[in-house]
């Protein structure tokens, strides 16, 4: 971020300082903000340089380098889905407002950066940003030979989209509903090291001492979990045990313990979902409805009215009225 303001000809002391940050946050990779306050300050610094698209910048300059032991465990995967695959699940060591998911069908892969923490300010410079970290990171992954086959975007179309023209080179999508990269289910196989058992035994120990250290409680796991099968049609009790390497009781003993049960977890995590992609997406409700795993409109409404006492349609139409008239 200060080299990218540095490159726009601002002063990073004087931009940062005006949202409270002073260039030492930068000294140490392990020092870490809010989601909220990220997207702010990529955003004031957007206003500060003039730049709508300070966020992709800054996520140009990233890739798998910057996500210390879990982008080092990532490049010594077998292969490019094992690599995916465990920045998925380490994730929420650098974000918790937002995570990653890795889906598939017959042809295509898609790497989804999803936002699920409320940041009205800045959550297209977020998105734009992790966009372009993605697409480094699968270049770094497959090799130069790499062509994605869509980028999409969850923010409206930019006035100007050369920038992200020049940086992705491949169609783009906005207003998606979602921010993510597409590419061919092919690569997915593509090695990508052979990896030493012993160095990936001790980076996969360490990685989970870190998980300790952070002080995750069971259902914040399973919460961060959700927030990943729920999109990729994988929230059943029985698939989410097996993620956390238990079976199905002990999962659900567990969740007692903590005064709560799976079932609630879902539709809280779903809540939230559905939330933000009414709140900060034009995505159809229906399209929502299908996201979730639900059968159809009617049966996502019903869960709706039971989570808010209203619909979706008049949720979002209440948010609407009420960012028109500055009010969160």
């Amino acid at each position: 971020m200060p080299e990218v303001l540095r490159d726009l000809g601002a002063d990073p002391v004087e931009v940062l300082g005006e949202v409270g940050i002073g260039l030492d946050l930068f000294d140490d990779p392990n020092n870490r903000i809010s989601f909220d306050l990220r997207g702010q300050i990529l955003a004031h610094c957007a206003k500060r340089t003039c730049c709508p698209h300070f966020g992709l910048l800054v996520g140009q300059r990233a890739g798998l380098g910057s996500m210390g032991l879990v982008g080092l465990l990532a490049q010594y995967a077998p292969n490019v889905e094992m690599a995916l695959q465990t920045l998925v699940r380490f994730m929420h060591l650098h974000v918790r407002g937002a995570t990653t998911v890795l889906s598939e069908d017959s042809e295509l892969a898609l790497f989804e950066y999803q936002i699920y923490q409320k940041a009205a300010v800045g959550n297209d410079q977020v998105g734009a940003g992790a966009v372009a970290v993605a697409f480094n990171i699968l270049l770094e992954l497959c090799g130069d030979d790499w062509t994605p086959v869509e980028i999409r975007f969850a923010h409206s179309k930019p006035k100007d989209v050369r920038p992200f023209q020049r940086i992705f080179k491949a169609p783009l999508q906005f207003d998606s509903g979602h921010y993510a990269v597409v590419f061919s289910k092919g690569w997915l196989k593509r090695r990508v090291s052979e990896p030493s058992p012993v160095l990936l035994d001790l980076l996969q120990r360490e990685i989970e001492r870190l998980e300790v250290k952070e002080g995750d409680n069971f259902v914040d796991q399973v919460r961060t979990l959700l927030r990943t099968t729920l999109v990729s049609g994988h929230a059943s009790a029985s698939e989410v045990s097996e993620l956390l390497s238990i079976n199905r009781r002990t999962l659900n003993r567990r969740l007692r313990i903590y005064g709560t049960h799976f079932r609630e977890l879902v539709d809280e995590v779903s809540f939230e979902i559905a939330r933000q992609l009414l709140e900060d997406s034009t995505i159809q409700i229906v399209q929502i409805a299908m996201l979730l795993g639900y059968s159809n409109a009617s049966a996502f409404t019903r869960a709706f009215r039971r989570w808010s006492k209203t619909t979706p349609a008049k949720w979002r139409a209440k948010k609407n009225v009420l960012a028109h008239a500055g009010i969160n």
